[in-house]
């Protein structure tokens, strides 16, 4: 199979996050960056670069080893990592991170690669065999490409999570591919947002709105492990994150009105009880319902708050220049 791309490149001026000091030029020979921000999580990290390991090392997959890359940017600045990464995966580059948040070191992986594509994954995810490939099948017809993500191992708690996409539409930051040019167009994720939460979202939006080719890559597959839900404190940030958002894409407001809010609060309570019943469990069904009422009337109530507020879009634009 021919991997190389013969498709158009994106003729747009580029604004791109990356500037003529920190981009680097692609390189004709690298089809696919792969980019795996990190944080303090080492022994997941080894997982997932473990899961790339056959590209580099089974003789059958000379030519996609040929045609890419793997960059973790780890905002910890661990030294003892570095070292970790050069033992057991010497064709992995490490950089240092920004130190800003998940989406800013996203940003700063993608600025030092020198693919023709760009391909997100995170560091507590598991690559499975042919994640690339299946990527490779369709790159010339694309423009951006998400791939399935589906749940690692057992829910063993109701307020457990796992950001799931079987059907595509949701564009997760942790499975999906961007030309290049695209993404620095687009100006990469938005840093603005006081969770780690909604970039992924956001940057979608603006991916549709600029009328990009998007394709959902149901065997471009990634696992991702169920984790317990975080706190209250998150969910603040998370429901100024969503404000943000809809704030930044007014198109959006009218899903956060309040009988939208009350809906889905209702939806989502009749989930979790559903899950109860079915697993004979109500180990973590207060907290789950708890963080559901929080963040629904949080989100709500930040909604309201950042449209009176009458904030301008441009302060809100956590783009790079």
């Amino acid at each position: 199979m021919d991997i190389k791309s013969n498709a158009k490149t994106q003729k747009k001026p580029n604004k791109g996050m990356m500037t003529s000091n920190t981009a680097k030029s692609i390189d004709n020979n690298v089809l696919f960056s792969v980019i795996i921000p990190t944080y303090k999580r080492n022994s997941d990290l080894m997982e997932c670069l473990g899961c790339l390991q056959s590209y580099f090392t089974d003789s059958s997959d000379d030519e996609m080893r040929n045609n890419m890359e793997v960059i973790v940017s780890d905002d910890a600045g661990d030294i003892e990592l570095r070292r970790l990464i050069e033992q057991r995966y010497p064709w992995c580059r490490y950089e240092i991170g920004p130190a800003r948040g998940p989406a800013a070191n996203r940003n700063h992986g993608a600025s030092r690669a020198m693919g023709e594509w760009i391909v997100f994954t995170d560091d507590d995810c598991l690559p499975q065999p042919g994640w690339l490939n299946a990527y490779a099948e369709l790159e010339s017809q694309y423009d951006v490409m998400e791939g399935r993500t589906t749940a690692e191992g057992i829910r063993r708690r109701i307020d457990e999570e796992c950001p799931t996409n079987e059907t595509g539409g949701y564009l997760w930051s942790c499975n999906f591919a961007i030309r290049r040019n695209a993404f620095n167009d687009l100006r990469g994720f938005n840093e603005g947002f006081p969770a780690a939460a909604m970039e992924d979202v956001e940057l979608r939006k603006r991916i549709d709105k600029s009328q990009y080719r998007v394709v959902y890559v149901p065997r471009a597959i990634v696992h991702h492990p169920w984790r317990t839900r975080k706190g209250i404190s998150f969910l603040k940030a998370k429901a100024k994150s969503i404000a943000i958002c809809v704030n930044l894409h007014p198109e959006m407001e009218n899903d956060f009105s309040l009988q939208k809010v009350f809906k889905k609060t209702l939806i989502t309570l009749k989930t979790s009880l559903v899950y109860c019943i079915r697993n004979k469990t109500i180990s973590g069904i207060s907290r789950q319902l708890y963080l559901d009422i929080y963040l629904s009337a949080s989100t709500w109530r930040e909604v309201r708050k950042m449209k009176s507020s009458q904030v301008s879009q441009g302060e809100l634009l956590g783009l790079r220049d």
